[in-house]
């Protein structure tokens, strides 16, 4: 178990890794080729869309609902039950899916207007925007059933087919940004044509693994079959859980159309940096604990349940917590490394990174909440994380009424970066009370291994810290550099401040073998 744990880990964050490092190379080509204009803007705000309805569709609510059930199918059902449940409910999603993606490509200019209504005032964003949308808005369609395809493999165990899906996407989208796309009258719309076609080849990249599972039959509606009818119940509260999550971004999105020009885009491009040590690791030892605690709680197993947890939040912890301070310290010497080419300015620099800081001071609450959540969807619970999400949303708008909005009314030269800040905030409230209620339950209790782990932390974290600082000296200077020598430095940086880090653990007693379950 715990060989497998940290194998399938490595696994999937060996590919996360490959598509994090892909999709940087995607947005450097964004950023050198077209910059934050309007076009961009557009680009950026419509492609949020599908992604937030996967977010609840398919990452979300369906797979918190799924990956338990089919799981729990697995260990006390034949192999012929397990494929009728994931016919049936490929079948049915995907009815509902192609419904949904009807109506939302007839209403797009409606669906515009709702997200961005900040855009009508501004040229021909919005046209834009509503032409790409209608080409776009089909991936909700095909990357849902992807997710349900990866669950099950995820479920068996399969986790590299499933991660790679997003690398398929930046390639795909790298093509289309360097090689058709500046053949379209309107290069951007060209980028939209790409999200339709990678969202085709995703979906078919999921069949040759179920096939060899065999797990690939005729899908069919099946809504009266009682698996489909419980992974329907168990996705009721879910899908309002994680529309609550999506509504804090839906916010922050509708708020960000109404401020300076390029603060959607400056939002974006330092998002992008921010996801990139959490997908690798956070949402990787996430996709991975949910299969472990969903069985160990099928076969009421407390004990092995609590040291999955337990050891999954000390190695977030480990983790996120120095990529943190290093997104925040270096924020400036990465944008400029990663971004500062073309049409992207030296003010978007200094945007962008402002942006970067404020994410980064949330990613711990990011990453925690990504491993405390599967406590509660392994065991079929997601009720609780609904009203945890409401409640973690409230803080979102409050901060945003109470802070963002007068900000930005009164001047303030980086409102889009408190707009970020916010949603840290929200966070790290969403983190504590998914944290308390299964310490209430019961459900989990920390082991001893975390005071002399806390010491360990914040010492290595704090020397770190100092040696960034020190060795990147002043943001202004990188950006006369040319790209071979701001690699170089940088590397430097990431390298020396690792090693650092890595050394005080060392020095302070920390050892590998602390780091696997009890």
């Amino acid at each position: 178990m715990k060989g497998g744990f940290l194998r399938s880990t490595s696994i999937i964050g060996a590919m996360t890794l490959l598509s994090r490092v892909s999709g940087l190379v995607r947005d450097m080509v964004y950023s050198r080729m077209f910059g934050t204009g309007p076009a961009m803007e557009a680009f950026f705000l419509v492609f949020k869309i599908p992604n937030f309805l996967r977010r609840i569709t398919g990452e979300g609510a369906f797979s918190q609902a799924f990956v338990p059930v089919v799981s729990e199918y697995r260990l006390k059902r034949t192999h012929g039950e397990v494929d009728a449940l994931v016919a049936g409910t490929m079948g049915t999603l995907g009815m509902l899916l192609f419904v949904v993606t009807a109506i939302g490509v007839i209403a797009a200019p409606i669906v515009i207007f709702i997200f961005a209504p900040g855009f009508e005032s501004v040229g021909d964003r919005h046209d834009l925007a509503v032409e790409m949308f209608r080409w776009m808005f089909p991936y909700i369609f095909f990357i849902s059933l992807t997710a349900l395809g990866a669950g099950v493999l995820n479920t068996y165990g399969k986790f590299g087919t499933a991660a790679f899906n997003s690398v398929i996407l930046n390639i795909v989208m790298i093509l289309f940004a360097t090689s058709i796309a500046p053949h379209f009258a309107k290069p951007s719309l060209g980028l939209a044509v790409g999200v339709f076609v990678a969202g085709v080849i995703q979906l078919v990249a999921q069949f040759r693994g179920l096939h060899r599972l065999g797990l690939l039959s005729r899908p069919r509606w099946a809504w009266r079959d009682p698996g489909v009818r419980r992974i329907g119940r168990l996705m009721l509260p879910g899908i309002f859980g994680s529309s609550v999550a999506q509504f804090s971004l839906l916010l922050d999105t509708w708020i960000a159309s109404f401020l300076m020009a390029g603060s959607f885009s400056w939002m974006y491009y330092a998002d992008r940096l921010v996801e990139f040590p959490m997908g690798v690791f956070s949402i990787a030892l996430a996709t991975v604990i949910l299969p472990g605690l969903s069985a160990h709680h099928a076969e009421e197993s407390p004990e092995r349940f609590n040291e999955t947890l337990d050891w999954a939040l000390r190695l977030t912890c480990l983790v996120s917590l120095p990529a943190a301070v290093a997104l925040f310290v270096l924020a400036g010497p990465l944008t400029t490394t990663i971004y500062a080419y073309g049409k992207f300015t030296p003010r978007d620099v200094d945007m962008a990174s402002y942006a970067l800081m404020a994410y980064a001071i949330g990613l711990m609450g990011f990453s925690l909440v990504k491993v405390l959540a599967p406590g509660y969807f392994a065991r079929q619970d997601t009720r609780r994380p609904v009203r945890v999400g409401i409640i973690a949303l409230s803080v979102n708008i409050g901060f945003n009424l109470v802070v963002v909005i007068p900000a930005s009314r009164m001047g303030f030269p980086a409102p889009h970066a408190l707009l970020a800040l916010a949603t840290g905030i929200g966070a790290y409230v969403n983190t504590w009370l998914l944290y308390r209620g299964l310490r209430r339950a019961g459900v989990f209790v920390p082991s001893d291994r975390w005071r002399r782990l806390a010491v360990q932390a914040v010492a290595a974290n704090l020397a770190m810290a100092a040696f960034l600082w020190w060795a990147a000296g002043s943001w202004a200077g990188w950006i006369e550099w040319r790209a071979l020598t701001r690699l170089l430095h940088l590397g430097l940086c990431v390298g020396g401040g690792a090693a650092v880090y890595g050394a005080v653990l060392w020095l302070m007693g920390l050892r590998f073998r602390d780091l696997r379950p009890v």
